[in-house]
C-alpha cells in the first residue's frame, strides 16, 4: 500500500543479492497494478525481470466478450477525477474494442458516463470473477447493462469490455 516508499528499498535488496518474486492477489503484477513500479526500477537499475505467464483478467474477458478482439486497447482504470471527461471525449471515437477495469462501487456511475459519452445502445459486457466461483459475464447494450447493474448489486472485480465505434 505504500508502493512508491517501498520500490527503492526492494531494488536496495535485489542490489545485495537478495532474490525476490513479485506476487498480486489480484492477477498478473504490472497489469492495473503497483507491480508495474518495481519493475520499471529495476530495468531503469540494469535488474534482470523475469515474467511468468499467469491470470490476467481482460484477456477471458475480451475473448468472452463475443466483441471484436483482434484489435483493441487495455485502457485499465480510467482517472477518478482529474482527466476522466477528456479521456472519455478522446475514447469517444475509438474503433477497437476497448477493456477497462472498474470497482464495484463505481460500476453504475462508469457506464452511465459510457452510456453518455459513446451512446445507450453501444454493446459491452460486463464480467466479474474471472476464473472463481463466481464468474459471470453479462452482455448488452449500455442501457441493459445499467438496468441489469441498478437491480442486481456488482460484486467483486469487474472487468468491462465496450464495442469501438461503427464504421
Amino acid at each position: 500500500f505504500n508502493e512508491h516508499k517501498t520500490v527503492e528499498s526492494v531494488v536496495n535488496r535485489i542490489k545485495a543479492g537478495e532474490t525476490v518474486a513479485l506476487i498480486s492477489d489480484a492477477g498478473t503484477p504490472g497489469i492495473s497494478d503497483p507491480g508495474f513500479l518495481v519493475v520499471r526500477e529495476c530495468v531503469r537499475n540494469g535488474i534482470e525481470v523475469q515474467c511468468l505467464p499467469g491470470a490476467t483478467a481482460f484477456v477471458p474477458a475480451l475473448v468472452a466478450s463475443g466483441l471484436p478482439n483482434e484489435k483493441f486497447c487495455f485502457e485499465g482504470f480510467l482517472p477518478q477525477k482529474k482527466g476522466r471527461q477528456t479521456r472519455l471525449k478522446a475514447l469517444a471515437e475509438e474503433r477497437r474494442t476497448m477493456v477497462f477495469y472498474e470497482s464495484p462501487h463505481r460500476l453504475l456511475k462508469t457506464l452511465t458516463q459510457f452510456a453518455e459519452y459513446f451512446g445507450a445502445e453501444r454493446q459491452a459486457t460486463v464480467s466479474r470473477e474471472i476464473s472463481k466461483l463466481h464468474e459471470e459475464t453479462v452482455r448488452g447494450s449500455l442501457t441493459e447493462l445499467i438496468e441489469h447493474f441498478t437491480v442486481t448489486e456488482p460484486r467483486g472485480e469487474i472487468v468491462i469490455v465496450l464495442a469501438g465505434i461503427d464504421d
